[in-house]
């Protein structure tokens, strides 16, 4: 009986040991998180276990990979435990997780990282002591192998990359995006392991580029190499906590045609539970802006990069400005340069620089920075080495305090040598100033490069939500991040019609030889 129960514990030790050198089962069986329960809930402990998305993408992981998501699926808890276990059991590898901003990696580290590790049974973390700790690395000491959360990484081999929310990066913080693409993705040797995850964020940046192509190869069915992308989707509607009541959730015939149209695309059929929940968490975080949940919890792949000009004010005009060829590269010309502001402090402050040129208004640039002082803005025309002619405000510079000195913006500036102030006068009416705008459009030529970003502010500035009637209110939405660019080409748009630019110069209209840009 004896030597029977000391088999049983010999057993019991060989099948632990083989457990352990299993990562999936290391996986489900070591590492534990904090979950909440509802936002007013501290948090619980529990011990992971993959959900069916990460199970899934686990069991198609490449090389290289794409993740293009749902809100809230957990793939930042996921990866940041694939990566510390590959950096426990392995020797002198080195893991790396890139978050969008520094609050975000602090937060990964914090409570993902380095809590997974400080809560590993007793026994394994005698044998796997910590050689450095910081706020953003863990290194041990038994196989001096690494673990770090940052915004940026480019020094040395990094064996697993994790770029998380990389669509945010990209419309965000475009130099981090770049460094991301020329220093820190260069840095995996082919035989490591990449995964870049984000919700979508328009149709542009890198991320953007990226899931496009990937998608593209894997529609093609063609043969993946280790330096190739793998495309994985993860819908909402995949998602089994996704559901709700139906009862009391009111679902508008648009509603239905919406989902009718999603089954037949995906060749699903979605349940009224399903239905139930998507439009009770539209109607209650996307009130002002219902299509952000294409991109939150998007329905098919197309679906997340959609935007939408439902709602929104300049569609028509900038349709026919591209339709006419009014969107094209512009050629700078030696003659003064207007610009139109909008300014803020801690929130944007946006300019558009023009140039007259017969009866053409040519918008040659557009700039925009938040949380600068009025200094940086007057160093950034002067580092333009435009010759200019004057520089229309909205109404609240005259009396708008940015700072404790008691000057007015208008003020501020002239101290700082910007000359030729105007103020453009106050309106009653906000919807009165955009169709002042809307009927300049005619007269607009945009350079398609050096005003993109501004371009874009005009094309997503919107009307605001009405989530009980179902439609559209006449006023712009509040807290629109587009607002700031729209309100500055807007100050445009009621010079022009109070006759502000009568006086300015310009250059005459002529004849160019054929074949030049324009005649100038």
């Amino acid at each position: 009986m004896r030597g029977n129960v000391e088999r049983l514990v010999v057993t019991e030790a060989e099948q632990l040991e083989a457990n352990l050198k299993d990562p999936l089962w290391r996986l489900s069986n070591l590492y534990k998180i904090i979950v909440k329960v509802n936002e007013n809930d501290e948090g619980k402990v529990i011990l992971f276990k993959p959900n069916r998305a990460q199970r899934r993408f686990i069991k198609r992981m490449w090389h290289r990979n794409i993740i293009l998501k749902a809100r809230q699926l957990g793939f930042s808890t996921l990866v940041a435990l694939l990566w510390l276990d590959y950096a426990l059991f392995n020797e002198n590898a080195r893991c790396g997780i890139i978050a969008q901003d520094k609050p975000s990696a602090e937060a990964i580290f914090r409570d993902k990282v380095k809590f997974a590790y400080e809560n590993l049974p007793p026994e394994l973390l005698a044998v796997m002591p910590l050689k450095a700790d910081n706020s953003s690395e863990l290194l041990f000491a038994h196989n001096n192998s690494s673990i770090r959360v940052a915004t940026s990484m480019r020094s040395g081999t990094i064996d697993r990359l994790h770029v998380s929310e990389y669509g945010k990066i990209c419309a965000k913080y475009p130099d981090k995006a770049k460094e991301v693409r020329t220093g820190s993705i260069p840095a995996v040797p082919k035989s490591g392991i990449i995964i870049i995850e984000s919700t979508a964020e328009g149709q542009d940046g890198d991320f953007f580029t990226m899931t496009q192509r990937a998608m593209a190869q894997q529609e093609s069915k063609t043969a993946l190499n280790e330096r190739d992308y793998r495309f994985h989707f993860f819908p909402w509607w995949e998602a089994p906590e996704y559901e709700l009541d139906p009862a009391g959730i009111n679902l508008t015939a648009k509603d239905r045609d919406y989902f009718d149209k999603v089954e037949a695309e995906i060749g699903i059929e979605l349940s009224q539970r399903k239905r139930a929940w998507y439009v009770a968490t539209r109607n209650a975080d996307f009130e002002e802006s219902p299509e952000d949940m294409w991109q939150e919890y998007p329905s098919t792949p197309q679906e997340a990069f959609q935007v939408s000009t439902e709602g929104c004010y300049y569609t028509n005009q900038l349709a026919n400005a591209r339709k006419d060829g009014r969107i094209c590269r512009i050629p700078k010309l030696e003659i003064p340069v207007d610009t139109f502001w909008d300014i803020g402090n801690s929130d944007m402050t946006a300019i558009w620089f023009k140039q007259k040129v017969g009866l053409e208004h040519r918008f040659i640039k557009y700039y925009e920075n938040s949380g600068e002082t009025l200094g940086h803005y007057a160093k950034y025309l002067q580092d333009t080495g435009y010759i200019f002619g004057r520089h229309f405000l909205p109404h609240d510079a005259n009396h708008k305090k940015l700072s404790d000195t008691n000057k007015s913006v208008k003020e501020m500036l002239e101290a700082l040598s910007v000359r030729n102030i105007d103020i453009v006068p106050v309106i009653t009416d906000e919807l009165t100033g955009i169709q002042m705008t809307r009927d300049a459009f005619s007269q607009c030529v945009f350079d398609e490069v050096d005003c993109a970003q501004g371009l874009k502010r005009l094309q997503g500035f919107k009307k605001a939500w009405n989530a009980q009637t179902g439609s559209w209110k006449p006023t712009p939405r509040p807290n629109d991040e587009n607002a700031h660019g729209a309100d500055a080409f807007r100050q445009f748009g009621q010079a022009l019609d109070g006759g502000m630019l009568k006086g300015v110069i310009d250059a005459p209209a002529r004849r160019k030889p054929k074949g030049s840009w324009r005649s100038i």
